[in-house]
């Protein structure tokens, strides 16, 4: 059985071809205005990736905030339940998932069927999202990849109060021009946003075996935060965990396939 996942997010369009339950081609391209040009991109190259054409495909499945542009799928998932399906087939015994994602987070508690018990969203604010990150960055005059890297070197905790991305900018230069250090900056800013998303996932309840997905999991200070703020010595992350939707939307696909044949 051969399917596709394609998740068209706000920033990124992410595709994963899963054959019997493996990965075996994924591609991600950055979204811009023609989402359905994308689309179609994305879904090529991961085709390519794994040396397949669309004939051999058995199903589609679409999910994220563009999904309305995907005319390939065959099969609409919605993100929570691409999310929770995702957890499901990397880490089986997960329980608590969140997806941190560019302009969106979004955390699920799941049954050992990757059914969906109770979620919670952020709110439509970037202050909960991985755009709060690169606008933090921004202002801190700091490549994005480095603030993981300088969050960890510091030991020291300073409070960023503002919950709009706006004020906390301004909050942001207000450090740089108390002379305060970057590494220090930089852990303010990973702390806060990993305050605001184990904030939403509470109020789902916290369940042991925690998957974190979305672009925002490469980012090693803000896990670290995430940990430290959930007391917890780990926290499950797969492997290119920015595509984890697309693998949902396309394990979804192969069990409507199964069901279908049934």
């Amino acid at each position: 059985m051969i399917t596709a996942g394609i998740d068209c997010g706000a920033k990124n369009t992410k595709t994963v071809i899963l054959k019997d339950g493996k990965i075996i081609g994924k591609c991600s391209v950055p979204t811009g205005f023609e989402q359905a040009k994308t689309v179609r991109e994305s879904l090529d190259r991961a085709l390519t990736d794994a040396h397949l054409t669309r004939e051999q495909l058995d199903h589609i499945g679409g999910t994220g905030s563009g999904a309305k542009s995907i005319k390939e799928a065959d099969i609409k998932v919605n993100d929570i339940k691409a999310m929770v399906m995702a957890a499901h087939f990397f880490f089986p015994k997960a329980r608590t998932v969140a997806d941190v994602g560019a302009e969106e987070a979004r955390a699920s508690k799941c049954d050992d069927a990757g059914n969906v018990l109770d979620f919670a969203i952020n709110d439509k604010c970037a202050a909960g999202a991985g755009a709060f990150i690169e606008a933090m960055g921004r202002a801190l005059e700091t490549p994005l990849a480095d603030l993981g890297t300088l969050a960890l070197s510091s030991n020291n905790s300073i409070s960023l109060n503002a919950q709009c991305t706006i004020f906390a900018e301004s909050e942001v230069v207000g450090l740089i021009h108390a002379n305060t250090e970057k590494k220090d900056i930089s852990k303010a800013i990973l702390d806060a946003m990993a305050n605001r998303i184990v904030s939403m996932m509470r109020r789902i309840g916290v369940n042991p075996d925690i998957v974190i997905m979305g672009g925002v999991a490469n980012n090693p200070g803000f896990v670290t935060a995430l940990q430290m703020e959930l007391g917890i010595d780990r926290i499950y992350i797969p492997e290119g965990p920015e595509f984890g939707a697309a693998v949902g939307a396309a394990a979804v696909a192969a069990e409507a396939n199964s069901q279908s044949k049934k």
